[in-house]
């Protein structure tokens, strides 16, 4: 999704500067915003966003490379998964997830807020997840860390709505949750968890499922979080599956846990297919 939205908000005009941990998965989408005719600069900076040290030299570097002393949008948007359980998996891949999903909206949102607030107007665009409102990914897949750090997101975010709305008016806070959307998490964050390549066709194998059969791609998803900014919605559902998740876990929280509730949101079509990859 961060790639789409480079590439959206290049084209409309805007200047990008974006980061990430893998210079060639830059590359890759500054060859995009190209080909979708962008003709603005879109910078590239490589920095680990769990490390408030590496964005403040992200955050140097942007200035520099823009010529700037604000920014109008940050988009929080990088997160990997793994360390599912508490019980089973390595704390190493527990903590990774979690400080990478939550704190790098934290510290993304630490370091940038100083900027947007020289903005007229600007916006801080967190991604969170349908596993910000439901913490599983059905009985058999613990998913403690990366829901946690959702749920973070999300609380965070609500709560920076009011706390801008009095400190801070010419910034606007939004939090993203998205359904199943055919993005390469699965193998990216076999990358940044630095799996061995001889593990990697699986991984590979299980990320082209993800991606290839999501009911929602990327680039849609894109449109869904740009149009949601633009109307000032502060809360943005991303996809059919989270408007039916995200209502069927408010109207019956107690038993959003049981196995009956994961079967009627399989019967809906909402969770089939991402569990079918899960199960593979």
């Amino acid at each position: 999704m961060g790639r789409t939205l480079a590439v959206a908000l290049a084209t409309e005009g805007c200047r990008v500067a974006i980061c990430d941990i893998n210079e060639q998965t830059m590359a890759e989408t500054v060859a995009a915003c190209a080909d979708a005719g962008a003709s603005v600069l879109v910078s590239t900076h490589v920095c680990d966003v769990a490390d408030e040290a590496a964005l403040e030299r992200f955050r140097d570097e942007l200035l520099a490379a823009h010529e700037a002393d604000h920014i109008d949008l940050l988009f929080n948007n990088a997160g990997i998964g793994g360390g599912g359980s508490m019980v089973e998996p390595e704390r190493e891949a527990w903590d990774r997830t979690f400080n990478i999903c939550w704190g790098g909206v934290y510290l993304g949102t630490r370091v940038f807020l100083p900027l947007l607030m020289k903005s007229e107007s600007a916006h801080i665009i967190n991604t969170s997840s349908v596993n910000g409102f439901w913490a599983s990914m059905g009985p058999a897949h613990p998913h403690t860390a990366y829901s946690a750090a959702k749920f973070a997101v999300k609380g965070f975010t609500e709560a920076l709505v009011q706390d801008l709305r009095h400190n801070a008016p010419n910034v606007q806070a939004h939090v993203v949750m998205p359904g199943h959307i055919g993005t390469g998490i699965a193998v990216n964050s076999a990358l940044a968890r630095g799996v061995d390549e001889t593990e990697m066709a699986e991984y590979n194998e299980r990320g082209a499922a993800f991606r290839n059969e999501a009911p929602m791609t990327a680039e849609s998803a894109a449109d869904v979080i740009l149009d949601g900014v633009r109307e000032g919605r502060w809360r943005i559902l991303v996809g059919e599956d989270a408007h039916i998740l995200d209502m069927a876990v408010r109207s019956d929280p107690e038993n959003a846990y049981e196995n009956d509730f994961v079967e009627s949101m399989k019967s809906q079509g909402v969770l089939d297919r991402i569990m079918a990859v899960l199960d593979d």
